[in-house]
């Protein structure tokens, strides 16, 4: 014989399913609903797409703003205390 192993199966099904217990909350609520996720569509690529770009360009004309003019820069400085 092999050491760790046995010859004879331990059924102890009965115990495992006894210490389960019923998921409560969340887990409970979501535990028959099955959710399917969509990949978005070109329109809402877009859109996001051009959400991002946008604040990009924005941020990179601030920073630009920020290192050129002085006033601006002690406003944000002054702001930011």
């Amino acid at each position: 014989m092999v050491k760790g192993f046995s010859d004879n199966e331990v059924k102890n099904n009965a115990q495992i399913k006894e210490t389960k217990k019923e998921q409560k909350g969340l887990a409970g609520f979501l535990k028959g609903k099955k959710f399917t996720y969509t990949l978005p569509g070109k329109k809402q690529i877009n859109i996001f797409g051009s959400i991002v770009l946008g604040l990009n360009l924005i941020l990179i004309l601030l920073v630009i703003l920020y290192l050129k003019n002085q006033e601006f820069h002690d406003f944000v400085f002054n702001v930011g205390r």
